[in-house]
């Protein structure tokens, strides 16, 4: 299976590394990353070999959030556009999270939005000490419907509250500390440290841990088709919101939207 913007490397222990490859832009989510996520999560959960599943980004991002294009596209769509492009996303997310393989983030650089989104659906995570994370959406008048659910169950409430919609900018030690991720280390550690998360799955029983994590997920908070429509559903209404028109407006011009305070 070939893609544009991933690439897939699977070692003789059978551990697949998942990199998002558009380095140029930083990894932001397109439509056609969005459907090869997809379709890379079926693969390799469906691949016998593979034992565990590490998803890392090219170059000095990890995921900046969402494509521009993609973004103004989303713009001057119709509202049913928008939702099945949501979907889409929800989907992609849904695919990783069920992921029947231990599924590690090697988070090299920043992430955002839908960044974050994708380690909240990692089993564990591992990020350098210099990374920044943001869920930054509401500088655009919009939410951070769609990862919601993930980014919730991660983090907890109380916890998302601190960083969920405030669109502030916060560094690995905080990350920590929010349980998105479990580990900081310096980058020179970073594949160091990632192979000690790796090791412990090469022993264990691959059809023994995939029934675990369902397990884990079936006792953890509920991500039902119905929280799903429901978190697409605002997204959607949010869109038609004057402050969204604003908001996103000001960005493609590069000027600050009018409920920035002087």
């Amino acid at each position: 299976m070939s893609f544009d913007t991933l690439t897939i490397e699977t070692d003789a222990r059978g551990v697949a590394t998942l990199t998002l490859n558009r380095p140029d832009k930083h990894n932001s989510l397109s439509a056609r990353m969005i459907d090869e996520l997809t379709r890379a999560a079926a693969a390799l959960g469906a691949d016998e070999k593979v034992r565990v599943v590490v998803l890392t980004g090219a170059g000095a991002s990890f995921c900046a959030g969402g494509d521009l294009g993609w973004m103004r596209e989303q713009f001057e769509a119709s509202r049913e556009t928008r939702m099945t492009e949501a979907r889409k996303l929800a989907m992609m997310l849904k695919a990783l999270n069920e992921l029947p393989k231990p599924l590690i983030g090697r988070v090299q650089g920043q992430a955002f939005g839908g960044g974050i989104g994708m380690m909240s659906v990692c089993d564990t995570v591992i990020a350098i000490d210099s990374a920044k994370f943001g869920l930054t959406e509401v500088r655009l008048g919009l939410i951070p419907a769609t990862i919601s659910p993930y980014v919730l169950a991660r983090m907890g409430e109380g916890k998302a509250r601190r960083v969920f919609m405030s669109a502030r900018i916060f560094g690995a030690e905080e990350a920590r500390d929010l349980d998105l991720a479990a580990r900081i280390v310096s980058e020179a550690d970073l594949d160091a440290a990632v192979e000690t998360e790796i090791k412990p799955y090469l022993g264990a029983a691959p059809a023994a841990v995939a029934a675990s994590k369902a397990l884990a997920r079936s006792l953890g908070t509920p991500i039902t088709d119905a929280v799903i429509d429901d978190t697409i559903r605002r997204l959607a209404d949010t869109w038609e919101t004057p402050e969204a028109r604003e908001g996103i407006s000001a960005f493609f011009d590069k000027r600050k939207p009018d409920w920035v305070m002087k």
